[in-house]
């Protein structure tokens, strides 16, 4: 595996499917009696993953001056 110029390496694939590491997932390196650790870092992601199955999935049928005027409590 090559670092680029700005530092950066390509996590193989069976590594990030393995670990469950997405598109802007959050990891952290530690470096131990030499060696260097890449860990998953425990928070948002799990989250974010609850609601991405939901995205697009509105049914309601309004324009978005009908819903501004919803949400504001507008008459």
């Amino acid at each position: 595996m090559r670092v680029t110029t700005k530092g950066q390496v390509t996590i193989p694939q069976h590594i990030r499917e393995k670990l469950g590491i997405t598109p802007a997932t959050e990891v952290d390196f530690f470096e131990q009696k030499g060696r260097v650790y890449l860990v998953k870092r425990k928070g948002k992601t799990v989250a974010n993953r609850r609601f991405r199955k939901l995205r697009g999935v509105g049914t309601v049928k309004m324009t978005t001056d009908e819903i501004m005027a919803l949400t504001r409590g507008d008459k």
